[in-house]
C-alpha cells in the first residue's frame, strides 16, 4: 500500500483488531483446505515471510511446516495480539513486525516463500506490490495467495462497500478479475502453478506461484 494511506489504513485495523481476532472463520473448509495446500509448498527448512497477516492466526497455524515465519501487518494492534497468541501457545518460530511489504527494515531480505492470505484486493496499487513481494523472494521460491475477486460478481457490491466506507466500516477495496490478478503476478516475474476457489463464490483466488 502507498505509503500516503499507510496511517489511516493502520488506524482502520487497529479500530477493528480485537474483534476481527474473535470473530469465528466464516468458511472452515475453504480456510483447512488453503492451509492444506500451502503446507504442502513449505518445507521444515524454509525461511517464510506473511505480508498482512493479520492476528496472525496463519502464521501460527503454519509454524510447524517452517523453519521460521516472520508475519507482518500494517497494524501494530493486529501484531501485538498476534505475538500474545504465539506466546500462549509457545510458538518461538513465528516472529511478529508492523509493517507494510514497502518498509525499509526489509531490504536485502529474501524468503523461500512470501504468503499474502485476504490482503491483494486491499492494497491500491496491486502491481508495485507484487514487484516488491518479487524482490523478497528468492529464485525458484513461491508466492502463495489467495485473494477474493469481486468485480462481475453482484451489482450490490460497489455501492454498499462504498457507503460502510463513508462511516468507516470498510478499507479500500480494489475490485479485481481473477484474470488481472493472475496477469499481474506474472507479469512481476513469476510462474503460475497451482490455482483454485476457496470458497467458488465470490471466488477467493488460491495462486501457488513461483519465481522465474
Amino acid at each position: 500500500m502507498p505509503s500516503t494511506s499507510a496511517p489511516r489504513s493502520a488506524r482502520f485495523w487497529d479500530k477493528i483488531a480485537r474483534g476481527y481476532a474473535k470473530k469465528p472463520v466464516s468458511d472452515v473448509a475453504s480456510y483447512e483446505k488453503t492451509l492444506d495446500l500451502t503446507r504442502a509448498r513449505l518445507s521444515s527448512g524454509d525461511d517464510v515471510l506473511e505480508i498482512g497477516c493479520g492476528t496472525g492466526t496463519t502464521a501460527l497455524k503454519l509454524a510447524d511446516a517452517a523453519r521460521h515465519i516472520l508475519a507482518t501487518d500494517i497494524s501494530p494492534q493486529m501484531i501485538r495480539i498476534g505475538e500474545e497468541k504465539a506466546r500462549a501457545a509457545g510458538i518461538a518460530n513465528v516472529d511478529f513486525l508492523a509493517a507494510t511489504v514497502e518498509d525499509t527494515r526489509l531490504d536485502g531480505r529474501t524468503f523461500d516463500a512470501v504468503l499474502a492470505f485476504n490482503l491483494l484486493h486491499l492494497v491500491q496499487d496491486l502491481d508495485e506490490t507484487l514487484r516488491r513481494v518479487a524482490s523478497l523472494v528468492k529464485p525458484g521460491g513461491h508466492f502463495i495467495s489467495k485473494t477474493v475477486c469481486l468485480e462481475g460478481q453482484g451489482w450490490y457490491f460497489k455501492p454498499m462497500i462504498s457507503v460502510m466506507q463513508v462511516f468507516g466500516k470498510a478499507p479500500y477495496v480494489n475490485f479485481l478479475t481473477i484474470d488481472r490478478l493472475e496477469r499481474a503476478i506474472q507479469s512481476a516475474g513469476f510462474e503460475i502453478l497451482e490455482t483454485g476457489d476457496y470458497p467458488a463464490k465470490p471466488p477467493s483466488r488460491f495462486v501457488v506461484a513461483r519465481k522465474a
